[in-house]
């Protein structure tokens, strides 16, 4: 054996070893999940007054969902004078015209509406959230992207659990109005739901740091104001925003019984979009703040890890991305070289960890829903999608890294619920071809190459394995020139 080979082997070892350190990480948000937060009520609290909210309903180009938005917004049941309602809208394009139009609408009802319309989209999100807590009249900051319905009662069920002066947020879960629109929704509800019943369910229960999800919660305004306002030097002003507040000594408070659902993206470009930001600003928040997280001697060294893993999950995607490179040599170095069984067999303790994520995904299935066996038939979509998106999702982690600047790409939303009846196709915002698509297909003719080599030289336990990253770039890099060819 050469001493490339040698180092090839040390090369896939150190992989899986990282791989396995994050993949141990979901068996460690199930058992925090079972031993912390199962049977343990969250305390609330009664007002003699309703105190004064703000709902923030950030938009940019939402022709398609403003209308349903803003009505389900001036339906909430609230005290009318203890409601201001903020349209923070950054539109460049009939939006505009049609959010101020509701907005006189609804004034005309007796409703207090303000439409903040700004002339450039400085500081994107966080900016137009910034803009509006300038101005706000609340002690309290609802906010709602524009694919949300926040139910009728969505206040009244939420600030109770404000229930003490140093509870800074109070975040719902997030449901899904089209988790039935196709076989790519269905996918990425699972991945939802485990992310917030589990994760979510663990940290808050176990005193470990969460974080607002950017829509269907409650900020109190002080507690924004405390910990430095929204920033932009960040695509996930959302996170860098509740890591700031915690290190200041912020609760914050998850409840998982009130639901707020929201449109998943339909679109495989437009979930693209959504992944690149998340990815490359959970990278941009790591360096940011995990240097503080560790100098804090304040922090227990459980809390410091979990914010470590919590914050540069997404280095999973580029070690996922260089194992399937690495597949076809690995292969044949095992062929070739019968002495490498030993080391290939002792490796083979990475396996057990491979089972960590479906058991993860199912069991926050189990949670939440009395048919959870018909939905986790799902599952695969959502495995076959998390490795097809390793190409775009490396990109945003390596852009991260390396401090590039990038605009905040919001993901369009066309209001969709019904497959039969409303379709994506022909509609304005869906996001532009790119290379990333071409990446994925010759990652899947490679992937097939080495598969074919593995069946013909009867490597059986290396198929499955390989066959999950061909059903990933071929789902995602197929339907991305399907959808490239609707447009």
């Amino acid at each position: 054996m050469s001493l490339p080979d040698i180092l090839l082997l040390v090369l896939y070892t150190a992989l899986m070893l990282a791989l396995t350190i994050y993949a141990a990480h979901a068996y460690l948000m199930l058992y925090l999940y079972r031993k912390n937060s199962v049977g343990r009520a969250k305390p609330v609290c009664t007002y003699t007054e309703w105190p004064r909210v703000t709902v923030q309903l950030p938009i940019y180009n939402e022709q398609y969902v403003v209308t349903r938005l803003l009505e389900a917004a001036c339906a909430l049941d609230y005290p009318r004078d203890r409601l201001e309602i903020q349209i923070l809208d950054d539109s460049t394009d009939e939006t505009q015209d049609l959010a101020r139009k509701l907005a006189g609408r609804f004034q005309t009802q007796g409703i207090n509406v303000k439409y903040l319309h700004r002339t450039n989209r400085q500081g994107f999100k966080a900016g137009a959230l910034k803009n509006g807590l300038a101005q706000a009249q609340g002690d309290f900051l609802a906010i709602f992207d524009a694919d949300f319905l926040p139910p009728r009662d969505f206040l009244r069920k939420m600030m109770p659990y404000f229930s003490s002066d140093n509870i800074g947020v109070v975040q719902a879960r997030w449901g899904h109005l089209n988790a039935g629109y196709s076989m790519l929704t269905r996918g990425q509800a699972i991945g939802l739901d485990a992310h917030f019943v589990l994760e979510h369910g663990a940290r808050n229960s176990s005193g470990i740091f969460i974080n607002f999800n950017g829509t269907a919660g409650i900020w109190r305004k002080v507690a924004i104001i405390a910990a430095g306002n929204w920033q932009d030097d960040t695509l996930t002003e959302d996170i860098d925003l509740s890591y700031r507040a915690q290190l200041a000594g912020w609760k914050f408070v998850y409840v998982n019984d009130v639901v707020c659902p929201a449109e998943i993206p339909a679109e495989v470009y437009g979930l693209k979009n959504q992944q690149y930001r998340w990815a490359k600003g959970a990278i941009q928040t790591a360096k940011k703040l995990l240097p503080a997280i560790w100098r804090n001697k304040t922090i227990p060294w459980l809390l410091k890890f979990e914010a470590t893993i919590h914050l540069t999950n997404h280095l999973v995607f580029p070690t996922l991305l260089l194992i399937a490179l690495l597949s076809y040599p690995i292969l044949l170095i095992r062929v070739q070289f019968p002495q490498s069984a030993l080391f290939f067999w002792m490796t083979s303790i990475f396996i057990i960890n491979a089972f960590s994520y479906p058991l993860f995904y199912i069991y926050a299935q189990r949670e939440i829903y009395t048919d959870w066996k018909r939905r986790v038939l799902f599952l695969p979509i959502l495995m076959a999608g998390a490795t097809g998106l390793s190409v775009i999702n490396t990109k945003a982690v390596f852009s991260g890294l390396m401090g590039r600047k990038s605009a905040f790409n919001r993901t369009p939303k066309f209001n969709l619920f019904d497959h039969r009846t409303v379709s994506w196709k022909g509609r304005h915002y869906r996001s532009r071809f790119n290379i990333t698509v071409m990446v994925e297909i010759m990652l899947t003719i490679y992937i097939s190459l080495t598969l074919y080599y593995a069946v013909n030289n009867m490597q059986f336990v290396a198929i499955p394995f390989i066959l999950i990253y061909w059903l990933g770039f071929m789902f995602i890099g197929g339907l991305s020139l399907v959808h490239a060819l609707r447009r």
